[in-house]
């Protein structure tokens, strides 16, 4: 057994194992760390696998973004995941069939991928030489010029999405108070100090 598939089959066991941790773990914190596990073994796979970019996406926007913010709204809010679990009977027959959906379509992909493995590659692109680039830089390369307007298009829907979550988390609450800088930059002393006379022995 070489070193590579070696590797292979502990980042794979590693993986499968975390992954199965994370809907069996009781406590929630537990499951987004067993979460992290997963994502670094995983990207552990796409590294021996040549696609690198897939591997260092994982770290830093999932591991180093996604799976720490998960991390810090569960330990922040001290959610009760007890009450939540009550009521996760009446939502399983739905999930089930979306369940079985999901799993028809992978069966469906699977069996045209071993019985007509070259029914897919017609319409395909043409795969760079990879000995002489790497997948970065192919996938750059396409990204930047065939399908620019395309990123240009998704890069608008997420800002678009940034902006509303941003309006509907600043609305103003009557009874928040909150900071206004023209209002403090124009105090005077008459309105920023108030004057008391106290009297000897009575305190304020």
């Amino acid at each position: 057994m070489s070193l590579t598939v070696f590797f292979f089959y502990l980042f794979a066991v590693i993986a499968i194992g975390s992954a199965f941790m994370v809907i069996s773990s009781r406590n929630p914190v537990h499951s987004v760390l067993f979460l992290i596990l997963t994502f670094v073994n995983a990207s552990g796979l796409f590294m021996i696998a040549g696609a690198e970019f897939l591997a260092l996406l994982l770290i830093v926007v999932y591991v180093g973004a996604v799976a720490v913010l998960f991390l810090f709204v569960v330990m922040m809010l001290d959610v009760d995941f007890a009450e939540l679990r009550e009521g996760m009977l009446q939502y399983l027959p739905i999930g089930g069939l979306i369940g079985l959906i999901v799993l028809i379509e992978l069966l469906a992909v699977i069996g045209g991928w071993v019985f007509a493995p070259g029914a897919t590659a017609g319409g395909a692109a043409p795969m760079p030489d990879l000995t002489q680039t790497t997948n970065i830089v192919a996938l750059g390369n396409i990204l930047y010029t065939k399908y620019v307007f395309f990123f240009q298009l998704a890069g608008l829907v997420l800002l678009v999405a940034m902006i509303g979550a941003i309006v509907l988390t600043l609305r103003h609450k009557p009874n928040v108070k909150r900071q206004d800088i023209n209002v403090q930059n124009a105090r005077s002393r008459e309105t920023a100090i108030e004057m008391k006379k106290v009297k000897p022995g009575q305190g304020v």
